[in-house]
């Protein structure tokens, strides 16, 4: 498996998960980069601003559903709305400590929702995307 992700994006107000999550990528191996935004809006001003000279596009998106400012919900409701082109071939997988079976509903309803997966983060999980995803 040496097919490499050039991004993967972190949406998440969890300093600790997110370091984790960093550090299981890392480990992980198939992944460039790694980007960092602690609430939704954060997130869509990262994938609106393409000319910023750090701009990566991410083709995964783990986002969590409980943030401060902008939810996941709230996030994926503007993601929609995005242009195809800042969208297009992008995995996004709902990564929550949320066990309701009401948000793994409500998730599986935005057609660019391809997964929802517990924390923490694995390898294997990666592995899985990697697999489905980039083959």
């Amino acid at each position: 498996m040496k097919k490499q992700i050039q991004c993967i994006m972190l949406v998440d107000d969890d300093p600790d998960d997110n370091y984790i999550h960093q550090l299981v990528i890392d480990d992980w191996g198939h992944c460039d980069t790694v980007r960092v935004a602690e609430n939704g809006a954060d997130a869509l001003a990262y994938l609106s601003n393409i000319s910023s000279p750090d701009y990566v596009r991410p083709e995964v998106i783990l986002l969590d559903i409980n943030m401060p400012g902008m939810n996941g919900f709230e996030f994926l409701e503007e993601y929609h709305k995005l242009d195809t082109s800042l969208k297009s071939e992008v995995v996004v997988m709902m990564l929550t400590t949320s066990l309701n079976p009401a948000d793994a509903q409500r998730a599986g309803q935005f057609n660019e929702v391809t997964g929802y997966r517990n924390k923490p983060l694995t390898k294997t999980m990666l592995d899985e995307v990697l697999r489905q995803y980039f083959a």
